[in-house]
């Protein structure tokens, strides 16, 4: 039978300690509802004492939350405790989470006090939070910098005095993964009590550690990890919850462990703290990142096109993401563009094939990624040859912030040169209302996309557009210093291809 292991997620409290990741009330409750929904066991909710508007928002998270635990933070001292209970008690699984620090030099440094002092704290400290509650879990701050012998004495008089789970943190980030596991595996043997207590363990991510800090503990007999969604936290960040969740599941042939949570939410539940926060995880970041399931090397995709397990050693639908993506670049082979080619619907020729994999070479090389929009216009342009219907001639917009954007455009359309003059809600709005008048087209613009193709105040823009008419869809692109000027170019460009694809047999 597997162990279980709990999740307990500081997302919402030492996450949003952390720069840029301020959330509101409403935010707040969002992602604790999200987190149930993610199957974590103990969801911290914040530090009740902190301000009114932090004691508020615990307190509406705990009338919330119906499955999950939700804990709030207390320093050591009555006043604390208090707070933190007046917040979670209507809470369907309450827990106080109080702390003080273990280690001499916060001892000597911040707390000005003995090593009896503190254990003397400490105890009465979980005494009052176990008046309120039998869930209590005490924290050893900065226990990795402890000595070993003094913590395992404080975490056997707080276990007698009523708590059910004590922590082992990894305050200030400093431990590696051997030796924290010898620390966990040291207070397993060390503290006669123990039995009586999940232990718990909340990595800091200073020299990148967090997550094998977490795991070298589990290892060794911790029960709960104590981390956060995305890694986010103070300073570089916490033990990130996906990255355990997901290593204990990818890895069963090494841990004999499991967690309560539905690893197909992480992926959702990533993207909402972003999209909160404005902050992004980075590309290459594991689990969650943009670049986790993207695959860019020939050698690499045209393994993952044969087999997925050569290259994947899990699914992207197991964390929630959709599929995987053969990212197109000057690094792709010939095998993965012909199956993106056969994907976008098109069957080509095996010299068709070599012509426009020549050109997606060439472009490949100064541009970094390449993406479908450029596939069908390669294909369009080397294979099909569209012919251009319509022509852009000549193009004047008047538009400013208290000025009617105004267009003038002249167009040839099969040789004869029409012209007209419109107005839009903004410049390029009226170019394509005036163009769409003297086409006299139908067609329903579906996407409009800016990219900057070089740098610095001169750079050329490139434009993306799809238009859609009759279920029939075409792709325009047009590139020009000036972004209007672009802009018409790429509508134009879409408009011949869709009259090309409505004039020529499938």
């Amino acid at each position: 039978m597997p162990e279980r292991i709990y999740i307990f997620d500081t997302t919402l409290r030492d996450g949003e300690q952390s720069p840029g990741y301020t959330m509101n009330t409403q935010e707040k409750i969002r992602v604790a509802k999200q987190l149930e929904a993610l199957g974590v066991d103990i969801i911290e909710a914040g530090f009740p004492i902190a301000s009114e508007g932090d004691f508020e928002a615990i307190r509406l998270i705990a009338s919330n939350i119906k499955n999950s635990e939700v804990a709030g933070l207390a320093r050591a001292n009555n006043e604390d405790i208090d707070r933190a209970w007046e917040a979670i008690k209507v809470a369907a699984k309450p827990r106080i989470h109080t702390f003080i620090s273990t280690s001499d030099i916060h001892l000597k440094y911040q707390f000005r006090k003995t090593r009896d002092e503190i254990l003397k704290i400490a105890v009465n400290a979980v005494k009052r939070a176990k008046g309120y509650t039998d869930n209590v879990e005490f924290s050893a701050m900065d226990a990795t910098r402890s000595d070993w012998d003094y913590l395992c004495k404080v975490f056997a008089e707080v276990i007698d005095a009523g708590a059910v789970t004590i922590n082992v943190p990894d305050t200030v980030g400093y431990a590696v993964p051997e030796e924290f596991g010898r620390l966990i595996k040291y207070i397993v043997e060390h503290v006669p009590n123990i039995s009586q207590a999940i232990i718990s363990v909340h990595c800091h991510n200073d020299l990148g550690l967090a997550v094998a800090n977490s795991i070298a503990a589990i290892k060794n007999g911790a029960r709960q990890v104590e981390c956060t969604i995305n890694g986010i936290g103070e300073r570089a960040g916490n033990a990130a919850l996906e990255e355990i969740a997901m290593i204990l599941r990818t890895r069963k042939d090494i841990f004999d462990a499991t967690t309560n949570i539905i690893t197909e939410k992480i992926y959702p539940t990533s993207r909402l703290i972003t999209s909160i926060t404005g902050v992004s995880v980075q590309p290459n970041k594991a689990i969650v990142g943009a670049n986790a399931f993207a695959h860019e090397s020939g050698i690499h995709q045209d393994g993952l096109l044969k087999s997925k397990l050569t290259y994947e050693i899990m699914t992207p639908e197991s964390v929630g993401i959709p599929k995987s993506s053969l990212i197109l670049g000057k690094y792709s082979g010939r095998h993965a563009f012909k199956d993106r080619i056969e994907s976008l619907g098109y069957s080509l020729t095996e010299k068709e094939l070599n012509s426009a994999f020549k050109r997606f070479k060439a472009l490949a090389d100064v541009k970094k990624n390449v993406y479908d929009e450029d596939i069908e216009m390669i294909i369009m342009d080397e294979i099909y040859k569209v012919p251009e219907k319509y022509k852009l001639a000549y193009l004047h917009v008047s538009c400013g912030n208290l000025t009617v954007p105004t267009a003038t455009v002249k167009l040839e359309i099969d040789g004869n040169i029409y012209q007209d003059v419109g107005v839009g809600d903004g410049p390029v709005d009226a170019t394509y209302r005036v163009i769409k008048k003297l086409v006299k087209t139908n067609s329903k613009l579906l996407k409009f996309s800016v990219n900057s193709i070089t740098q610095d105040m001169d750079a050329q823009g490139e434009v993306f557009v799809k238009l859609e008419e009759k279920g029939k869809i075409a792709i325009g692109k047009g590139a020009d210093t000036d972004i209007i000027v672009a802009s018409a170019k790429a509508y134009i460009n879409a408009l011949n291809r869709l009259e090309f694809i409505k004039t020529t047999k499938e």
